[in-house]
């Protein structure tokens, strides 16, 4: 660890009921209200991204709106990246609480639109408002947990909450068919508004600790004088460098060649836009969106582009394993979704027992470790995939793969909290968030490109005699439809091969993570919360002992 790192790193201090400090903490029944409630809303985040999936065919059918399938997802995540990085500096200038709570009463509005939608522009309306309130939720639940909840014992319960709120990423499609066949396509977005209500109302009668009460603005005016604090330039500038990227990333390959005018426009646009941001954060210091000083903190930038890099690598999973089952398999998207069970499951385990062996073990770098190792052997392993491949095998491939996600996923977290002052864990979590969405978001988009032009190539392999553009028109599900029984079998060895080319995506993925977590540096959290704490119990003896 560099000289700047050891100076910097101010682990938060321990503190137990009764301490001067610690009755700021929330404990027993409390502690696991404000858990519970804080997870069912990121369950809803995550699962409002992959819940509209298979609900999108009903959808156009009834809306005539083919073209407008991108925009069903990307006008949520454009509309909640281009906030996210504010939403830091919003739950550190006013009430934890009822800011969080805004924001889930806007994600709430935008469901209950998208729910109610008369027409596909409605729909997309709806997909916007509830990305503008989704932006603040996930880092808000974890700046909430952090406030409510002693450091040293935040991993188990950031665990279980993690671990369970990404249960609705990876079967939001499972839950998605299941209305669209059974009910409506409408309840994918009615289903936020009971488990939101629930979520909010615990909330309301839980006290959430706020450390920035006495300095929050309480009047019309002081909240006005507030409003420039929050870098509202910054704010102005970020936002078309995330609607031109997202829109190039949507829009390429796809509306658009990559080497079109349009794309090239866009990402040039991004690319300019994005300089005068950085500019002007710079010149604006530490009341930047995003300030300098903390993201050239190393185990900061080190936490982002782990998070970066893993989260990149699990879209591949949550996206292309539930594909490889449809196409190469042939079960419909609800058994999909039921074989995925062992990632989901292993994930969940691996995230609640590292939550537990983190505040024991005190180092949270190898859980990183061991996470890109075994998620690099999983995806290595998942290249091997054939047509014929058991289900023993796999099985076994998730199990690694989820077992290795969960170990790591909540730990730049934990690093980055145990290595800044407190006020600074708003923004910080913010911008971990940020890094997580983006960085899913860019590895989709280089996923589907590599996907679709190596269909094409492995088509013209294994079965030239069928056509490749009437092979992905069609879909995973659908092919089989369109090609001659007597090409099934090629046509199957053409898909398998696209599909698996995606896992060395993955590999690519955790062997950079592998090489920047190293940066998170090497603290045994456990030593220096308990020195912390005994320095802490020597000055109140010392003190007592003078007076």
């Amino acid at each position: 660890m560099s000289d700047h790192d050891a100076e910097s790193f101010t682990p938060l201090q321990t503190q137990t009921p009764g301490n001067e400090a610690g009755d700021s903490y929330v404990y027993g029944l409390k502690r696991w209200l404000v858990t519970l409630s804080v997870t069912l809303v990121m369950f809803l985040t995550l699962l409002d991204t992959t819940i509209i999936v298979t609900a999108i065919p009903e959808i156009t059918t009834q809306f005539s709106s083919l073209s407008d399938v991108g925009w069903y997802g990307s006008a949520y995540l454009i509309a909640s990246c281009s906030l996210q990085p504010m939403t830091g500096k919003m739950f550190s200038r006013f009430s934890l609480k009822y800011t969080f709570i805004a924001f889930l009463a806007i994600f709430e509005a935008g469901s209950a639109i998208c729910g109610a939608a008369h027409s596909s522009n409605m729909l997309i309306a709806g997909r916007t408002v509830a990305g503008l309130g989704g932006s603040g939720l996930r880092n808000g639940a974890l700046t909430i947990m952090s406030a409510s909840i002693p450091l040293e014992e935040r991993p188990p319960h950031f665990g279980a909450a993690m671990g369970i709120a990404m249960l609705g990423a990876v079967a939001g499609p499972l839950i998605g068919g299941a209305f669209t066949t059974s009910v409506s396509w409408r309840w994918c977005f009615y289903i936020n508004l009971p488990i939101g209500g629930l979520a909010a109302l615990l909330l309301v009668l839980v006290h959430i600790p706020d450390s920035n009460r006495d300095k929050q603005p309480k009047t019309l005016s002081s909240i006005l004088s507030t409003l420039p604090k929050l870098d509202p330039v910054g704010f102005f500038l970020f936002v078309p460098v995330a609607v031109m990227l997202l829109m190039a990333l949507e829009w390429g390959g796809s509306e658009y060649a990559w080497n079109g005018a349009t794309i090239i426009g866009l990402f040039c646009g991004a690319g300019a836009m994005a300089i005068v941001f950085f500019l002007w954060e710079y010149y604006v210091g530490d009341d930047a969106m995003i300030p300098f000083s903390l993201i050239r903190h190393r185990t900061v930038w080190s936490s982002c582009l782990v998070m970066w890099f893993l989260f990149g690598a699990m879209m591949v999973y949550s996206y292309y394993v539930p594909i490889w089952f449809q196409a190469v398999k042939g079960v419909t998207s609800l058994q999909s979704g039921v074989d995925l069970l062992p990632l989901i499951l292993s994930q969940i385990v691996a995230s609640i027992m590292s939550g537990g062996l983190v505040r024991r073990v005190g180092y949270y770098l190898p859980f990183v470790v061991a996470c890109g190792i075994l998620l690099t052997i999983s995806a290595g392993l998942m290249s091997t995939f054939q047509v014929d491949t058991p289900t023993g095998k796999w099985i076994g491939y998730q199990i690694l793969g989820g077992f290795g996600q969960g170990l790591g996923l909540q730990m730049p977290y934990i690093a980055v909290q145990n290595a800044l002052p407190e006020a600074n864990n708003s923004v910080a979590l913010a911008l971990l968030v940020f890094m997580q969405n983006f960085g899913g978001a860019i590895l989709l988009a280089i996923a589907e490109t590599v996907f679709s032009s190596q269909l094409v190539s492995d088509m013209g392999k294994y079965a030239p005699d069928a056509s490749a553009a009437a092979v992905e028109a069609a879909g995973a599900s659908g092919f089989r439809e369109v090609v001659p029984a007597a090409q099934i079998g090629a046509v199957l060895k053409a898909y398998n091969a696209a599909l698996t080319t995606e896992f060395y995506l993955a590999i690519g993925c955790t062997g950079a993570m592998l090489l920047v977590c190293w940066g998170m540096g090497w603290k045994n959290i456990a030593t220096a919360e308990k020195d912390k704490a005994e320095s802490k119990q020597h000055q109140l003896e010392d003190r007592k002992t003078v007076e």
